[in-house]
């Protein structure tokens, strides 16, 4: 069978691999028919960043943990890339009993086993069953030996609690992103305005492109008063107005809400000073540096809170999916770039916002 692989910076290709097995009596067998690139994928992908976070780490400016999750020399291929998809079950272990061949579901990007103290606790990207730092799709043998989802098919574990049914009357390409950069979006906007009704919204876009697009669309759709989105784009200013954001050149006044989506230490620092007392920001980026600076004192007098973290995805998305089909959230605007399957290894290079894969689901449309 076939699976995408990141080579080096600018070079993706298809490359022979063994079909995958059941090896568990609650795995799975999956055939991915969307996928969607995420945001963080582009990073190595449009740089040569691998020597250069390889110097960093050895010179203690890049934080050690970061060798945890992409290796020593950070991002260095060949490995299987891709962790956002909708597949179809097509093989199952014995003990599957919560999904059936033929049903399209979502795959989260973090695997997780569903019963230990932290899954329960909603953790489920930092399940404790599951080796490493960070056991995940896409992101190369440092995070286990899941592969990538640009395959043509691909091990699932944990399959009762891991594979969330995409609820009849969605669109696929709706939820293409629903592994990983819809969900963070929704954890970033939608949770804290539920204690925050009403609430102004600002989001600060460029880093991690499609999360703040989703982000912006989400809280006008979960009743924010304001929404502001802050991004030197044209383009994404344009994306972000037909969700219901309005695009100031900055931010202005107080925001109940902050999503920080540029991945830069100063996009942190605006942020918390944009926050109105009481107000909580989600950073969703990349930091790499380990002198990151937080206006710590500004926080205190505002009562501020900073929430970084790995989106825990499966925790949220039966809510998430459940509310997409009752509202009809248009996410699918946020995609910038839709390719064919077999394009992938040259659509996914694309300087774009957001690109989505597509190939025939084996049961119909």
């Amino acid at each position: 069978m076939r699976e995408l692989r990141f080579e080096r910076s600018g070079r993706l290709a298809w490359h022979e691999a063994a079909e995958p097995r059941l090896c568990e009596p609650d795995d799975v067998i999956v055939r991915p028919f969307i996928a969607g690139r995420c945001d963080g994928d582009t990073v190595p992908i449009h740089r040569p960043v691998s020597r250069v976070m390889q110097t960093g780490l050895a010179l203690g400016l890049i934080d050690p943990v970061v060798a945890n999750i992409v290796g020593p020399v950070p991002f260095k291929g060949p490995f299987s890339i891709g962790h956002e998809c909708v597949a179809e079950v097509v093989e199952t272990g014995p003990d599957v009993t919560a999904v059936t061949i033929g049903q399209r579901v979502i795959v989260p990007w973090a695997v997780s086993c569903g019963t230990c103290p932290r899954c329960l606790r909603g953790l489920t990207a930092k399940c404790a069953r599951a080796a490493g730092t960070l056991a995940a799709y896409g992101f190369g043998p440092s995070c286990g030996p899941w592969g990538g989802m640009i395959a043509d098919r691909f091990r699932v574990p944990y399959a009762n609690h891991m594979l969330v049914p995409v609820p009849d009357g969605i669109p696929a390409l709706r939820v293409a992103a629903a592994s990983d950069n819809l969900a963070d979006a929704w954890r970033a906007v939608v949770q804290p305005l539920r204690v925050r009704p009403g609430g102004r919204v600002l989001i600060l876009g460029g880093g991690a492109r499609s999360i703040g697009l989703y982000a912006a669309g989400l809280a006008a759709a979960h009743g924010a008063a304001v929404v502001d989105y802050v991004d030197r784009s044209p383009h994404r200013r344009q994306l972000a107005a037909s969700l219901g954001a309005r695009t100031p050149a900055r931010a202005e006044g107080d925001y109940d809400v902050a999503v920080e989506a540029t991945s830069t230490a100063s996009g942190v620092r605006q942020a918390m000073r944009a926050l109105a007392p009481g107000g909580i920001c989600t950073a969703v980026g990349y930091y790499l540096a380990t002198g990151t600076r937080v206006p710590l004192m500004r926080m205190y007098v505002t009562d501020a809170t900073l929430h970084l973290g790995v989106s825990h995805t499966r925790a949220i998305l039966p809510e998430l999916l459940e509310s997409m089909r009752r509202t009809g959230f248009p996410a699918e605007r946020v995609t910038t770039l839709t390719a064919e399957w077999d394009q992938a290894p040259e659509a996914y290079r694309a300087r774009t916002t957001k690109l989505v894969l597509r190939r025939d689901p084996l049961n119909g449309d």
